[in-house]
């Protein structure tokens, strides 16, 4: 006589995701809208390769602009560039001492999702 089948039961991953309705008020409606208008600029402002490629060589640390360029083998103008969009979401901040100009993440949002990229596109099993 063959064993007796266990049942698959399916473990639902926990989600952090809140459930909107048509019973969610009008104002967590307009605040997910800004949300959403906020996430969408962070993910515009990464979705360049020249930026993400910024962000994960500060995710490290503070880096010059002069490191920056030999790092990502690129000329002033085009790193000045995207560093120029990163300041503008407010990814980046600028430290001048000297001649020098260093840049360093403003907040963890850029590591974090540094991490979450890293993960799913660079770690080799």
């Amino acid at each position: 006589m063959p064993p007796p089948e266990t049942a698959h039961v399916e473990t639902a991953t926990p989600t952090r995701l809140p459930v909107f309705d048509k019973n969610t008020c009008a104002e967590d409606m307009e605040k997910m809208m800004e949300n959403a208008q906020a996430a969408s600029n962070f993910l515009k402002a990464i979705s360049h390769e020249g930026r993400l490629m910024i962000l994960c060589h500060l995710a490290s640390g503070e880096k010059s602009v002069t490191e920056l360029e030999e790092l990502l083998s690129s000329r002033q103008a085009a790193v000045s560039q995207q560093l120029s969009r990163l300041r503008l979401e407010g990814l980046v901040t600028p430290r001048r001492e000297g001649k020098a100009i260093y840049y360093s993440l403003t907040d963890d949002r850029p590591k974090q999702i540094m991490e979450v990229v890293y993960d799913l596109f660079c770690r080799q099993d």
